[in-house]
């Protein structure tokens, strides 16, 4: 697990045209704390993550992940996107086998421990694409878990997803936390996401308007 600030962000901005998706955004993320983003849609947040996670290029400014670029970290970042990004063809065991051979062997866990983790049966042989919006999720999870990022940036993991579900998710993201895990969340459902909220930022017209919680 890297020592020391997980991402440092210095007055980035994020420009398209003349639009200001992210403005002089700085922000110091902290190994092992838990980050709730909220806001209004089009208040920037699904571009931060992307710009953290290395999908988005910052205009100006410096993002560190890690002390190295987003690049160079990307290794260590797990990014889930509103879109679940799975097969729907093909089972979990089949999009997760798929997943891991994109990366090298060594680095990845088994589908199977992976969906352990998201408390999901590996024996299901039903597609994906028959599963309930809540299993698809977990899934989704579970492909990121693969490579064992220190780094997770979760944009809406909530989203259509049962109460339950949601809850049982959260309580995966706390024992990731626990262990050094940086956790990054995006949701207009906070009081889903509250018992990971070490820090809770809030977002408005591309900039970060308020802040709370004792983490750097």
């Amino acid at each position: 697990m890297p020592s020391g600030p997980t991402a440092t962000l210095d007055k980035v901005s994020k420009l398209y045209g003349s639009l200001a998706a992210l403005w002089q955004i700085s922000l110091t993320l902290e190994q092992g704390v838990g980050y709730l983003i909220l806001g209004d849609n089009g208040a920037g947040k699904s571009t931060l993550l992307r710009v953290l996670a290395g999908l988005a290029e910052a205009t100006s400014g410096s993002v560190k992940i890690f002390g190295g670029s987003p690049q160079e970290g990307r290794a260590q970042i797990g990014y889930m996107s509103h879109e679940t990004m799975l097969y729907d063809e093909l089972t979990a065991q089949e999009n997760l086998r798929y997943y891991a051979t994109l990366y090298p062997a060594s680095q990845c866990i088994s589908p199977e421990e992976a969906l352990a983790a998201v408390s999901l049966p590996a024996a299901l042989e039903r597609p994906v694409g028959k599963y309930s919006q809540g299993m698809r999720q977990r899934v989704s999870l579970a492909r990121v878990l693969m490579t064992r990022p220190s780094l997770l940036l979760l944009d809406e993991p909530f989203s259509n997803m049962d109460r339950a579900s949601a809850v049982q998710m959260v309580a995966l993201l706390q024992r990731l936390r626990q262990d050094g895990r940086t956790v990054v969340i995006t949701t207009h459902q906070p009081e889903l996401a509250q018992p990971l909220a070490d820090v809770t930022l809030q977002m408005q017209a591309g900039q970060l308007v308020t802040r709370e919680g004792a983490a750097a």
